[in-house]
Order: structure tokens, then C-alpha cells, then sequence
């Protein structure tokens, strides 16, 4: 969470990477969109709220102390004595909450969560302190997105960059430190037009304060790459990695220079420049080597762009090749290897199984995944992407019982997350719809294109191809069911678009 005052951005992990499915542009058709590399992701940095309570940090760990300080925080706003160590109080139990997460507790967890909310709502709107406003709507941010709640989350954290602005004004340093954080989550729930402002912004401030070729503007230019990316502007931005590798040599961080090295690898990958894409690949795969070990789980990151890569060329024994090698290291990861981390490698090692028509065994390594993600508020996102997946691929071997299964999976699970009005959301009750016309659900596949095309109207514009593809599929179920005229009605329309 950022600061009020002064923090600095921790070094960057690689984001969990999910594959995930959308529809053709005609009905029944399936395709998987490019996934951003993974050049930045959301850690949470490491600042601590100021102590007010005298309770030690570290305690925090104790699984007891997090419905204690709750109930702190409760009694005294209800006293209304001191509406900023109420505050503060909910803000640690908040913190000892996530502390204490871990298997076997995400259930206790998600509820203390859900206890914890109230409170530190009530404890923003009794304190007139700025910075305790501050670190409130921050910290509420973060438990909203540790229960899965990025919408609520992003609007916390708007917030918290109001108060922030109004108390240092708008071009402070530590302003742009809360702008970055805000952007990144705005890149996780794809907003990425929202999220290019906030990063131009951010270099913006840091050009204004910082030495040239400074750290902060290293981590900025790689975020701003990040969201050039996803939006397709490849060439902007390789500028802006190579000159976040730049700034990175500069300050003498090795490894950092070769996780961008991987990052610009993937642009290289996607402008078709395979040549280029080797030696970046390589270059960083020699780097991870020799600082981290053989084993590690960056290696086998390394080896799987490898293996997209000799797929993409054709040369298809190269690729099973790197997979199996970067499959084995996930087989005994070394200590400290995160089960994301090897969820997420698993995920993408499925994606060219998947191309290279191994279905059976892509979807092994998608179970897995899933297996290895514990069902927390805070993955439900994640496990959503992975199991559309398996219901596309489900889909494509004609077992459509299992698909509309992963599907609903899926859709349960964005509901959940808040994430019922996204692109995303409306793309994955297309492919359930298409998977109960399969079964000869006709009315819930109806039911499940007219949400989804509500969605997408919304989100993508009538004119997508997404959206466009929705009409087509609810067009062909109107048909089926008699409704001609209404089935006209949209293809005359399908017609109009494709047209202009």
C-alpha cells in the first residue's frame, strides 16, 4: 500500500499470466486472445502505517490478534473517544488478517474479511485526519482486492489519491507512487486507457523530481509497456522497455535488466522479429542461470517463451523440448517457489500443448493449475480464466457437458468477484450459451446471449466483433425457436455493421 508519505516500489514478480478464451467472430468458433508478458505486476510495497497502537509488527502474525484488534476498533468507535486509533486498530487487523491467511484457513479468513470492512468504512468516514484517511481507503483497497473485489478495490484506492492530492497537491513524488499503484490495478481488471494516464502521469512527476534514468522511472516506463502492450502499440512499447533496461543498467540491477530482457523478447515475438526474440530470450536465460540456479522458476519462464517461440516458427520438436524442460523444474520447484508461480507456468504450458492439438494433456496441466490454487476471494479471477479455458477445450473435443460445467464455474466465480459488467465476463457467457445450444438448453443459451450482449454493447461497443459475434449466435437461437422476425431483425442489423 502506498504511503501518504515517502515509499519506495518493491522489486517486480512475475504476474500470473492466464490464458484466457474468447469467442470468433461467427457462431461456435473459438480463438485466445495475446496475453500481455509479464513485465509488472501489482506487490503490495512495503510501507508501514505509522504506529499509533504500541502493538509490535511483527505480533501481527499471531492468528488471534486479528479479531482482537478488530474488536478494538469496534468498541472504540462505538465509545467515539478516538475515531483515529479506531482507524488504526481496523487497519492492522485488516493487516493481521492477511498475515495469517494460508491453507486450511481461507474460509476464516475471507469471513474475517468480510467483518473487517465495515469497520474500516465506519473508521474513514469519523477520523478528519488526512493521513489517517489516507492509509484507510488504501488499506480498504487491499482487503477488497484480497477478496476478489478489484471494482471496489480501484474505487478505494481513487479515494485515497483524492485525499492524497488534496493534502500535497498533484505533483508530488508521493503522489505518483499512489498513481502507479492505482494504475496497476487498473491494468488487472484490463482498464487500460485509465491506466495510460495514470502512468503518464507518474513519469510525468518522477521526470519532475528524479535524477535521469532513475529507478522510479524505470518501473514506470515498464508498467506504461506493460499497458502498450495490451492495448497492441508494440512498438511503443519496446521504446519504453528499452529504456527501463537502460535506467536498470545504469543502477547496476542485473537481474532486473533480464526480466526486461524476457519482456522485450515478447514484443519482438509478437512484431514477428524471431531472430531478435532468440537473443533477448537467451540473453536473459544466461543471466537467471547464474544468479538464481538451474532450477529456478524464472528459468523455466524463460524456457516457455522458448517454446511459444519455436512453435510459432514451426519448429514444433524445439518446443515440446523447452516445455518439458520448464515442465520438469515445475515437477521439483526449488524452495520458494510459489504455488502461483507454478500455476501460472503450468497455465502457459497448456496454451501450446493446446496448439500443438494435445488436448488431453493441456487439460492435465489446467486441472493441475486450478488444484494448486487455493479458492480464495482473492484468486477466484484467476481460477475463473483458468477454467473458461478448460471449457473451450472441453468445447473443441465435442464434450460439451464438461465445458458448460467450466463455464458456470467460471461465471460463478466472476460474479462473485464483482467482475459481472467486464469485456471478459460477457465473453464467457457467450461460450456457456454456445455450449447449452450443444446440450439443447435453448432458453438458457437465449438467456446467457442477451446478458452477454448487454455486456458487450456496453463494454466493447455494438460494432466489435466480440459483440457482433454475440448477435450472430443469439440471431441463429432465435431462429431455432421460432422467433424469425426478431432473428431477422438482428442479422439485417449484423449485415448493416459489417458493412460500414
Amino acid at each position: 500500500m502506498p504511503g501518504l508519505f515517502s515509499v519506495k516500489t518493491p522489486p517486480n514478480a512475475m504476474p500470473l499470466r492466464v490464458l484466457i478464451a474468447a469467442t470468433e467472430n461467427g457462431a461456435g468458433g473459438t480463438r485466445r486472445p495475446p496475453s500481455p508478458s509479464p513485465s509488472v505486476s501489482r506487490t503490495k510495497p512495503t510501507k508501514k502505517t505509522p504506529d499509533k497502537s504500541g502493538i509490535d509488527e511483527y505480533s501481527l502474525e499471531n492468528s488471534d490478534l486479528g479479531p482482537f484488534l478488530l474488536k478494538l476498533a469496534r468498541d472504540t468507535i462505538a465509545s467515539g473517544d478516538n475515531p483515529n486509533k479506531a482507524l488504526d486498530y481496523a487497519i492492522r487487523a485488516s493487516k493481521s488478517f492477511k498475515r495469517c491467511s494460508g491453507p486450511g484457513l481461507e474460509l476464516a479468513m475471507s469471513l474475517l474479511f468480510e467483518e473487517a470492512v465495515p469497520v474500516l468504512e465506519r473508521s474513514i468516514d469519523v477520523t478528519d485526519d488526512a493521513l489517517a484517511k489516507f492509509s484507510g481507503c488504501m488499506q480498504l483497497g487491499d482487503t477488497y482486492s484480497m477478496m476478489g473485489r478489484l471494482d471496489r478495490s480501484i474505487r478505494c484506492y481513487e479515494s485515497g489519491l483524492r485525499i492524497q492530492i488534496e493534502a500535497l497537491g498533484d505533483s508530488d513524488p508521493r503522489v505518483a507512487e499512489t498513481c502507479r499503484y492505482l494504475a496497476e490495478a487498473h491494468v488487472q481488471a484490463m482498464q487500460l486507457d485509465e491506466a495510460e494516464n495514470l502512468c503518464k502521469r507518474t513519469l510525468e512527476i518522477h521526470k519532475e523530481h528524479s535524477a535521469p534514468a532513475s529507478l522510479e522511472e524505470a518501473a514506470d516506463r515498464r508498467l506504461m509497456a506493460l499497458v502498450c502492450e495490451a492495448k497492441g502499440d508494440y512498438e511503443s512499447a519496446l521504446e519504453h522497455l528499452v529504456l527501463s533496461s537502460m535506467s536498470m543498467i545504469a543502477n547496476g540491477q542485473e537481474n532486473e535488466v533480464a526480466a526486461i530482457d524476457v519482456s522485450i523478447g515478447n514484443i519482438y515475438l509478437s512484431l514477428g522479429r524471431f531472430d531478435e526474440a532468440i537473443f533477448a530470450y537467451q540473453k536473459a536465460l544466461t543471466v537467471f542461470k547464474s544468479t538464481k540456479g538451474e532450477s529456478h522458476p524464472s528459468v523455466a519462464s524463460v524456457f516457455i517463451r522458448l517454446a511459444d517461440l519455436y512453435h510459432k516458427t514451426g519448429k514444433l520438436r524445439e518446443s515440446k523440448s523447452y516445455c518439458e524442460n520448464a515442465l520438469r523444474i515445475y515437477a521439483k520447484p526449488v524452495p520458494g517457489t510459489t504455488s502461483e508461480g507454478i500455476a501460472s507456468g503450468l497455465t502457459e504450458v497448456s496454451a501450446i500443448y493446446e496448439s500443438l492439438d494435445e488436448i488431453e494433456e493441456a487439460l492435465r496441466l489446467l486441472e493441475k493449475a486450478v488444484k494448486l490454487l487455493e479458492d480464495t476471494p482473492g484468486n477466484r479471477s484467476t481460477i475463473a480464466g483458468i477454467e473458461a479455458q478448460m471449457g473451450v477445450m472441453f468445447y473443441m473435443v465435442g464434450r460439451y457437458g464438461d465445458a458448460r460445467i467450466s463455464f458456470e464455474n467460471a461465471v460463478a466465480k466472476l460474479r462473485a468477484s464483482g467482475e459481472s459488467k467486464s469485456a471478459f465476463f460477457g465473453i464467457v457467457l457467450n461460450q456457456m450459451g454456445l455450449a447449452s445450444v450443444q446440450l439443447y438448453r435453448i432458453d438458457e443459451a437465449i438467456e446467457l446471449f442477451e446478458e452477454a450482449r448487454k455486456i458487450l454493447e456496453q463494454e466493447c461497443g455494438p460494432c466489435h466483433l466480440e459483440t457482433l459475434g454475440v448477435y450472430s449466435n443469439l440471431a441463429a437461437t432465435y431462429d431455432a425457436i421460432g422467433r424469425v422476425e426478431d432473428a431477422i431483425e438482428i442479422l439485417e442489423y449484423i449485415l448493416k455493421m459489417r458493412e460500414e
